[in-house]
């Protein structure tokens, strides 16, 4: 392996730091919404029956390890009241057993209903996943209201969200530990999740179903923000691309819309309308590049032009030929779009 391609891999290992910003942004201990509270409450209930379980096994069986049967002592001699004695304590660890599996079956069970039972008025979000990045299209029964983004997902604190999720080649897992539980996308199916966000804050999700080589590099993040905060957002994704205010981001405009990168991509308003890739109509306002992989820079984004293989190898992006001024010219282009 070459400097270079060391280096690259020593970056991508890093990636998850990317968002190192987030206060505990991928971690089921740190609940952020009322379903993320009951998992973690039945998380605790399963973790400390079992754990006291456990205690009382290892107990038992020091207790008979080291008791000692007195030398004339043998299963015969034991008198039937002992051995009813002992027939009892067993049957009597079974039931309780058999009960403690059916009340962890049932606070799973109806733990579990909650999280696709879905709220009033919720937001509603599709969500669709494809090797190796995430479609988000809010959904509105006004159809001006709808738009497209991809891999970061904002949403308003104190209201419910209803995801839709869906998949477009093999099966993919929706999960941001501290907002939800984990649930597939199934190609041809559609599947549901609810949560309301407690607070704001910026919080990490990941595939979480071996979905292909690069698994491990299908990451979103998904921001909770104030009802205003969040209003403000949406009125400004429902904007076309602004237009480009220099020589150099009006030279990118046209290489993008008039070469290759326009079958794949959609820029709304710039006459782009590809529906491959990602929607990159306000793509200079994300954090991340390529599913979370890198962080959204200049620098970044040209690396990612250059060459999408060699960062990301297996992904659907090809290799573009282009100049270094030309490149250039499309990567100011594509980070004006806020």
């Amino acid at each position: 392996m070459n400097a270079r391609r060391f280096a690259q891999q020593i970056a991508l290992a890093a990636a998850p730091a990317l968002l190192a910003g987030c206060v505990d942004s991928q971690s089921v201990l740190n609940p952020q919404s009322g379903e993320a509270h009951d998992l973690a409450r039945l998380f605790w209930i399963f973790t400390t029956v079992c754990s006291l379980v456990w205690v009382l096994v290892v107990a038992a069986l020091l207790t008979l390890l080291l008791r000692r049967r007195r030398p004339d002592s043998t299963p015969e001699t034991d008198n039937l009241e002992q051995q009813s004695r002992k027939t009892a304590v067993v049957a009597g660890l079974v039931a309780l057993t058999a009960v403690i599996l059916v009340l962890f079956t049932l606070g799973s069970f109806y733990t579990t209903r909650g999280l696709i039972a879905p709220g009033p008025h919720p937001l509603l979000i599709k969500v669709t996943g494809a090797q190796w990045w995430w479609q988000v299209e809010y959904e509105d029964s006004d159809p001006t209201q709808v738009f497209s983004t991809a891999n970061e997902i904002h949403i308003p604190v104190g209201r419910p969200v209803t995801f839709d999720l869906e998949a477009t080649d093999v099966i993919h897992s929706f999960w941001a530990p501290n907002l939800m539980g984990k649930q597939d996308l199934i190609p041809g199916h559609r599947n549901s999740l609810t949560l309301t966000a407690d607070k704001p804050g910026e919080y990490r999700g990941q595939c979480a179903e071996f979905c292909g080589l690069q698994h491990s590099h299908m990451a979103f993040l998904v921001v909770a923000q104030t009802p205003a905060e969040f209003w403000a957002w949406r009125q400004a994704q429902l904007k076309p691309a602004a237009p480009p205010a220099s020589g150099q981001q009006a030279l990118g405009q046209h290489l993008f819309v008039e070469g290759s990168c326009a079958t794949c991509h959609t820029i709304s308003g710039a006459g782009a309308g590809g529906k491959t890739g990602p929607d990159l109509t306000h793509f200079g306002s994300r954090s991340t590049i390529a599913a979370g992989l890198m962080a959204n820079t200049p620098s970044n984004l040209a690396a990612w032009i250059k060459d999408p293989q060699e960062l990301k190898p297996g992904v659907n992006m090809p290799q573009v030929p282009l100049s270094d001024h030309d490149r250039g010219a499309i990567v100011a282009y594509l980070e004006a779009l806020k």
